[in-house]
């Protein structure tokens, strides 16, 4: 993939961070032997800020991205997005902290295909009660935005694999979260395609969001401002640009 949009700006880390791992562990039980998948991490990260994490297989990147997402508990260690300590809270309060405060943007973008572009994009607000007169305005607003507003009536089979990675990218927004947590987003995604959601994540880094992006390429960290790379589990490098 041809890099040609230009690297953002390094944004100031004078900011108060609005997500803080202290010295978290993560170890799971297989069988008889302990697995240790992360291993006294600390990490911040500060608004606006655009950071990719790296490293090989097995090294940490996927668990450390589901304990940032709430959708796993660190064995030990504390957790704050935003003012609140997460790895205190029960499931039911996970689970509405994920909801409201955190986008998910997946390899496989796990869209219902059953649903419309337009429905697929309302979901999450369905869940947080919106009335469906704003979710769809905020939904069509969102399909603008991301270039598929001609799309909106689609299914995802109809669509492209860039295409449907947009739509993903559409419904994490939908809530306004406090992050944006992406997961090897153009994975799946030919060259071209690939570049158009990488220039898509830059224009919203550019708008202030705060994103978060798992990645085992290069060319791909050489967008983002901040680089992490794990081994075993540890943080092995944390480089800003």
């Amino acid at each position: 993939m041809t890099q040609t949009a230009a690297i953002a700006e390094p944004r100031t880390t004078d900011a108060k961070p609005i997500v803080r791992v202290e010295n978290v562990t993560k170890v799971y039980q297989m069988g008889a032997v302990l697995v240790e998948a992360l291993r006294g991490v600390t990490l911040h990260f500060h608004p606006g800020e655009y950071s990719t994490i790296m490293g090989p297989s097995g090294c940490g990147k996927s668990t450390l991205l589901n304990v940032l997402g709430c959708l796993d508990r660190p064995t030990s260690g504390r957790y704050f997005l935003g003012e609140d300590d997460v790895s205190t809270l029960d499931d039911d309060e996970l689970s509405s902290i994920r909801g409201a405060r955190i986008g998910f943007i997946f390899q496989s973008y796990n869209l219902i295909q059953q649903l419309s572009v337009l429905e697929n994009i309302e979901v999450p607000l369905y869940y947080q009660g919106a009335p469906a007169w704003k979710s769809r305005e905020i939904a069509l607003e969102l399909a603008e935005r991301v270039g598929l507003v001609e799309r909106v009536g689609h299914k995802p089979f109809e669509l492209s694999g860039g295409q449907q990675q947009r739509v993903a990218i559409a419904r994490a927004l939908a809530n306004d979260p406090l992050i944006l947590l992406a997961d090897e987003p153009t994975g799946n995604l030919d060259s071209k395609s690939g570049e158009e959601i990488l220039e898509l994540f830059g224009a919203l880094h550019r708008q202030g969001k705060t994103l978060i992006m798992v990645t085992h390429s290069d060319e791909v960290s050489e967008r983002a401002q901040r680089v992490i790379r794990l081994r075993d589990g540890q943080v092995e490098v944390d480089e800003r640009k």
